[in-house]
Parts: C-alpha cells; structure tokens; sequence
C-alpha cells in the first residue's frame, strides 16, 4: 500500500482516463497497491466515462477547472495521462499548481523529462514510462527512467507501483522509444497475429470458440515455455521444427513473406512515431 500520512486523501491523480490510465489503476488496486479511496482520475470532457470508473472501480474522480486544481494539489503523485497533443495546455497549466515533493510520472508517449519539465516550468521530480495494457492483469512490460530530481524514495515508489502490475526495466531515456517499439505496442503485434490464426483456424473447419481457445493457449504456452525455460526463441523453435516437416513448410511461408524484416520494421517504425509525437508537441510549443 502507497504510504499517505492521510488516508482519505487521494495519493495518486490520474490526469487523464484513457485506457492506459484505467489498464494501470486495474492493476493498482487488483494487487493492493492503492486503495480505490486513494486513486482519482481526472477527464477533461467526458462525464459518462468517469462515472463507468467511479462504479467500475470506486475510484474518485472530478472534471472542470475547480475540481481539478483541488486534486491536483492535493495528490502525492501525478500520473500524465492525457494525449500528447493536449499536454502542452495541461502541463503548462500545471507547473504553477505543483508543489514541491510532488512526483510526476509520464506515461505520454515519445514526451521527454526535459520537454515535461520546460513546459512545467519547474524542475520537478520525473519518472517517465511506458507501460502496457497488460498491467491491468498484473502481466504488463514497462520500460522508466528518472530524472536527476528524483529522490530514492520516489524511485522506490514508482518501481513498487509499476512492479505490482508487471516487469519493470529502468532505463536509460535515449531508449525509451525503442522500448515503446517491442513492449509499449508490442501486444498489438500478437494480437494481429492471432486474429489471423483464429481466422485461418476458422477457415479450416474449426468452430470460432475453438480457434480462439487453440490460439490463446498455443501463445500463452510459448511465452510460459520461454519464459521458465531460459531458452533463445531460437532454439526452442528448431526444437519443434523437423526438416521437411509441416513446420517447416509454414516458417518457409512466414519467411518467404518477408516476416522477420516486417517485425523489425514495424517495431523501428514504432520507435520512430514515438520520436515524431514528442517532437510535434514541442514544435507545436515553440
């Protein structure tokens, strides 16, 4: 549980509500990180999304320019939520509301520390990270880095809540976008994938219930075999790979099909939005 010297009182503001907010808050509560009464979620526009949160969850949350300054001061932690092209309004909002010992943390994707704090205006304590959708079943991948300001104890907390969701790598900020290329996006990619196996599977003659459970559990189990096993992907799959086999034939058709080149360019190509997204919000500032 977060430490909070007043237990009623908010600890972690959420300053936006999307998914990633509500994959991560999920998550929070599920392993009992943050109590429900000490989580709000703050939305600009939309009240029908914050009252599905509110009885989803029992989280606070608020709207409107009062409410908003009211849980923004009060919070320990401000988590930045919102899209990247609506931060630059935000964040230059919030800098003359921030109070000293607030911990920031960014889950905005391709915003730098240094552009979150210019916009600011202060050198505030930073963690910038990028999650994903899995933390909301405590199975997420994030990558965090920390700006100079942050102190041991905030480091702490941050890793305490990101850890409860999922594995956390701390690393340097110049690879945060690659980072937003193989895990922040890298769900997607295997979703993909499996649509296109439940669709083969259903074109095969199996019924859609069984594609998708075959699927599921075909992907589940190599993650799981990988994982326990410490072995390289590629072992393990010229392990199950016998020459002129069934296998074999469906990789020559993966590879024919340009599929390793596709995965690299889609995760390159990944990094590099990342990259072009903070670049237009501090282009769109300047």
């Amino acid at each position: 549980m977060l430490n909070e010297s007043n237990a009623s009182r908010p600890a972690i503001c959420f300053y936006g509500a999307g998914s990633m907010a509500e994959a991560i808050v999920r998550g929070l509560i599920h392993k009992q990180v943050a109590a429900p009464e000490q989580i709000v979620m703050l939305n600009r526009t939309s009240a029908e999304r914050l009252a599905y949160l509110e009885e989803q969850y029992g989280v606070v949350t608020g709207n409107g320019e009062e409410k908003t300054a009211k849980y923004l001061n009060e919070a320990s932690v401000i988590v930045l939520a919102m899209k990247p092209k609506d931060a630059g309004e935000a964040l230059k909002a919030l800098g003359p509301k921030w109070r000293d010992g607030q911990l920031i943390i960014s889950v905005i994707a391709g915003l730098s520390i240094a552009t979150i704090q210019g916009l600011l205006g202060v050198n505030a304590p930073v963690a910038r990270t990028m999650p994903n959708t899995s933390s909301s079943i405590g199975q997420g991948a994030a990558g965090i880095s920390f700006s100079a300001e942050t102190s041991e104890e905030q480091r702490r907390q941050v890793l305490s809540m990101f850890e409860a969701v999922g594995t956390v790598q701390v690393i340097p900020e110049e690879r945060m976008d690659i980072l937003t290329g193989i895990s922040g996006s890298g769900p997607a990619y295997f979703y993909y994938m499996m649509e296109a196996m439940i669709a083969a599977g259903i074109e095969g003659g199996l019924t859609p219930e069984q594609a998708r459970e075959l699927t599921v559990q075909t992907v589940l189990g190599a993650a799981v075999m990988m994982k326990e096993t410490g072995e390289a992907p590629e072992k393990l799959r010229k392990d199950i790979t016998s020459p002129n086999g069934s296998t074999q034939a469906a990789l020559e058709v993966l590879a024919d099909r340009g599929f390793e080149a596709a995965v690299k360019a889609a995760v390159h190509r990944c990094a590099e939005r990342s990259r072009e997204m903070g670049e237009a919000v501090k282009e769109a500032l300047s």
